[in-house]
């Protein structure tokens, strides 16, 4: 197989770790499942394209692993699915069709939204794993791994992503050291393509010509920091008329509107919290907050008074979340590391902010305006101030990045409020129908909970299902949540039916 070819003879050290990485995962994918049992998902992407390749090579070397003669000419065993919207730009259409023709691919060509082409494509075809080209940094990639089930609620199927450790670099590595096709779209300056609703050639890459004036761009794989790839996206407000968004499953479809949600994750910084000192109440309570206006949360962490360890938590969840809140370490002591840690995770400087500093000032705080000030200091360029006049001073929000300053539950309260009052006038935040949930208690074991809860979940995909006891001999609760009110009484109703009566209490 030329590719596997071109690899090992590439000096390239890290492109042939990633490689072979991926490629166990392809075989070990060929193992667990027959041909006949996978599905690929292609939409002409870069990375897509990466995995293409890849698959190419992998099922080659598992077919000569077994003795087996293998040609492309045949046709690819392995289902090809291929999203197609009205909103896909024509080259990404002209170099999917293009690229199946080449390779033969067995192409579905899906036109509904992708939740109901999946449930067809599992039911219909027995399909059982799909890979994808999904990256960590990618917004779909929270909480994934190389195998990982889908989403509650989505059809059953495993989600198998062998270059979820991959780079924007590698990436382009791989295209560049196999030869391979690409659109043509990532020669024209684009590095992270949706719709054409919500994508525009990188301002990064962009050169004006001195004597005409016109703007060209360079290619994509000339972009030097990979982690602004997605700087020509506009991120979309959700709407009954929005074109694709990305759905947590690894897949680009039709937005969900109001009945979707927005994922986010709060980091809370703090040594006297990890070594017991005090307890977190902060971060608990946001998590309550943030459902009460229909968002997830994906990640609650608490890290050290370190800027190299708040940098690192920055970096895996600001592109991972819709927004993440930063709670604590903010001021003028030593242990206030918190907005160093955002200025290295975006690459930027702490520099003087004027507007900031009078609102210091104004706030009456001796400590706030002391001679040298480096609360003043706030990240350069990314910086916005949210201002409400119940604040003695703004909020601080970088990018995605909402910095709370609260170092109590009233002072968090009132934040919190003033972010609500700013975000219905602004859009700030998206404020969405909250989550209900609704708890029955018993003291039946858990051996016989299990099983009658587990089947639960089948039934009712939809709702998150759980269950914990406050004491290892205590109630065990039952909670179920979600959106719909009525969907969750049927849940509660079927479990009742699943137990004798007077076993399960409201």
């Amino acid at each position: 197989m030329e590719i596997d070819m071109v690899i090992k003879e590439c000096d390239d050290r890290r492109l042939k770790n990633k490689y072979n990485s991926a490629i166990y995962v392809i075989q070990r994918a060929l193992a667990l499942y027959s041909t006949e049992e996978l599905a690929f998902s292609f939409n002409g992407g870069k990375d897509s394209t990466v995995l293409l390749h890849l698959l190419r090579a992998g099922y080659h070397l598992h077919k000569d692993e077994k003795g087996l003669i293998y040609s492309d000419t045949k046709g690819f065993p392995i289902r090809t699915i291929y999203f197609e919207t009205p909103s896909a730009f024509p080259e990404i259409n002209a170099f999917t069709y293009h690229t199946a023709s080449t390779h033969h691919l067995q192409m579905d060509i899906i036109r509904t939204d992708v939740k109901s082409g999946l449930d067809a494509l599992v039911k219909t075809r027995q399909i059982r794993a799909i890979l994808l080209g999904v990256r960590v940094g990618d917004p779909t990639a929270v909480g994934q791994e190389q195998f990982s089930p889908s989403s509650p609620g989505w059809p059953p199927f495993m989600r198998i992503n062998p270059i979820l450790d991959w780079s924007y670099r590698d990436v382009w590595a791989f295209l560049l050291t196999c030869k391979v096709p690409y659109c043509s779209l990532y020669d024209q300056g684009y590095t992270s393509i949706g719709s054409i609703n919500d994508t525009l050639p990188n301002s990064l890459l962009c050169s004006s010509n001195a004597a005409s004036g016109a703007e060209t761009f360079r290619p994509a794989y000339m972009l030097s920091d990979g982690r602004l790839e997605r700087a020509g996206r506009g991120k979309k407000v959700p709407s009954s008329h929005q074109c694709p968004a990305t759905t947590n499953n690894g897949f680009t479809t039709v937005d969900i509107g109001r009945k979707g949600t927005f994922s986010a994750a709060i980091i809370v910084v703090g040594d006297e919290i990890l070594s017991g000192i005090v307890e977190d109440r902060l971060g608990p309570s946001l998590c309550r907050k943030l459902h009460s206006i229909g968002w997830s949360v994906t990640q609650v962490a608490v890290v050290r008074n370190d800027i190299d360890c708040v940098a690192e938590e920055i970096e895996r969840r600001k592109s991972a979340s819709d927004m993440v809140f930063l709670c604590g370490g903010v001021g003028p002591l030593h242990s206030d590391v918190s907005l160093a840690g955002v200025v290295k995770a975006f690459g930027v400087r702490l520099a003087p902010h004027e507007e900031f500093q009078e609102s210091l000032e104004h706030s009456g705080n001796k400590q706030s305006t002391s001679t040298g000030n480096e609360m003043a200091l706030l990240p350069e360029h990314i910086t916005e101030l949210l201002h409400h006049e119940k604040l003695p001073v703004p909020l601080i929000k970088c990018e995605n990045i909402i910095v709370l300053s609260a170092a109590n539950m009233s002072e968090l309260e009132n934040q919190w409020d003033c972010l609500i009052e700013i975000s219905r006038s602004t859009g700030l935040i998206q404020l969405l129908e909250p989550f209900i949930v609704k708890s029955v208690t018993t003291n039946t074991s858990n051996i016989e909970v299990a099983k009658p809860l587990s089947k639960l979940c089948l039934e009712f995909p939809d709702l998150l299902i759980g269950c914990h006891r406050k004491s290892r001999s205590g109630t065990l609760v039952i909670s179920i949540t979600g959106k719909d009110g009525s969907r969750i009484d049927s849940a509660l109703e079927q479990l009742r039916k699943k137990f004798p009566p007077d076993t399960l209490l409201s």
